[in-house]
């Protein structure tokens, strides 16, 4: 009996020292806690990045991404003096609701991030900002729908012009320059693409345009004839597409293919240089809306991007410019909420906060917010392709 004993309590402790070697080696600490221990040295601050990295429209998540990297490789250095270890952690959230949700989770699980660059669909940005804002976690939003700001939440400092206000711009050059009687609205049924379409319809129709066609494309889709037939039945003055580039040049070569003759807009969303190899030389005379001005106008601009493309061997697009303001935003932010916590590791509130005291000068211009994180000065600008070459040149400034 006293052996049987004696074996019972030898089993009990080797059960406890073991569960004991697994909590510590296995998650005992959340990410990125343990490197934020007192005994470890310099705190870790994380800045990460939410765009779709893979799928049809990752060379846009990858700007986004790269856009933000190069802000912090170039900002660090005012926090890292301030004792605190800099490292940035893109995510991919492949353009997908339920994927940006789940990187929302895991983000706001880690005490080290204390700042999410994106996301670069509003799709996936709406939803994910609802899961920060309950972490208090700052998201520097590349995206643009209008509702992503209207909602009041204070974790949110949208860097991107709003649909609703660039919609409205096109509208505008669309009356004033193109003196377009009759239009034809197509989005791909996204957040972003309806989100952009709308707007522009209702302020063609206020502008006094007849909005002869409304129709919403599937994304994925390659062939277009159907809306293509009904465009060249119409005949309209103006095509305006709200989508993504991969579609808006599968459409801009098949209607020019079919023989249609018409002035051609989208929005922001078709800012890209894979415009240009999905529609080739049927690129050339489009138009497209952007809140990234043409780089070459000032030194400025043209500095950065001759830095962007040396750095990563390729040139900047709409979406690099604004993952490298939403990295400045967020750095920017860090450090205004060190210094106002005396120099220690702030809370992601006080973070938040921060954005709202910042005004300063960026590629793009004046950069501060509103109290409901929207932009303060928003820009907008019509460029068009006079060749076959990316970016197409600015022939028009939103006001």
């Amino acid at each position: 009996m006293r052996n049987k004993k004696l074996f019972l309590l030898i089993a009990v402790l080797c059960i406890s020292a073991l569960s004991l070697t697994m909590l510590t080696g296995c998650g005992g600490n959340k990410a990125g806690t343990d490197k934020n221990d007192a005994d470890s040295g310099d705190q870790v601050i994380r800045i990460a990045s939410g765009s779709p990295l893979s799928g049809p429209v990752a060379q846009a998540g990858e700007a986004v991404k790269l856009g933000a990297q190069m802000a912090i490789e170039e900002f660090k250095g005012e926090i890292e003096k301030q004792g605190f270890k800099v490292e940035f952690v893109p995510q991919d959230d492949q353009a997908d609701p339920k994927m940006g949700v789940a990187l929302a989770q895991k983000l706001n699980s880690d005490p080290s991030v204390l700042a999410v660059v994106g996301h670069l669909n509003s799709g996936v940005e709406i939803p994910a900002s609802e899961v920060y804002a309950k972490g208090n976690l700052l998201t520097t939003s590349v995206a643009s729908n209008p509702s992503i700001t209207k909602r009041g939440l204070k974790n949110i400092a949208q860097v991107f012009t709003p649909d609703d206000i660039e919609a409205g711009n096109a509208a505008k050059f669309a009356a004033d320059v193109l003196k377009a009687k009759t239009v034809f609205v197509i989005h791909d049924k996204t957040a972003y693409g309806q989100g952009i379409a709308d707007p522009f319809k209702a302020d063609a129709e206020n502008l006094g345009m007849q909005v002869v066609g409304y129709e919403g494309i599937t994304p994925g889709e390659v062939d277009f004839s159907g809306v293509v037939n009904n465009i060249a039945q119409k005949k309209p003055d103006l095509v305006y597409f709200g989508g993504i580039y991969v579609e808006w040049g599968l459409l801009v070569k098949q209607m020019s293919e079919k023989g249609i003759k018409t002035n051609m807009i989208g929005g922001d969303g078709v800012d890209s240089p894979d415009l240009v190899k999905i529609a080739g030389k049927y690129v050339v005379g489009t138009y497209y809306t952007t809140p990234a001005p043409d780089l070459a106008r000032t030194a400025e601009g043209k500095a950065w991007a001759e830095k962007y493309q040396q750095k990563f061997s390729k040139l900047p697009d709409a979406y690099a410019v604004f993952g490298y303001e939403g990295g400045v935003t967020a750095m920017k932010a860090i450090a205004a909420a060190i210094e106002a916590n005396g120099g220690k590791m702030p809370t992601r509130e006080q973070v938040c906060d921060a954005t709202r005291t910042l005004n300063f000068q960026s590629i793009t211009g004046e950069l501060s917010f509103k109290e409901n994180g929207e932009r303060k000065k928003p820009i907008g600008f019509m460029l068009q392709f006079k060749e076959e070459k990316y970016p197409g040149q600015v022939v028009w400034e939103g006001k």
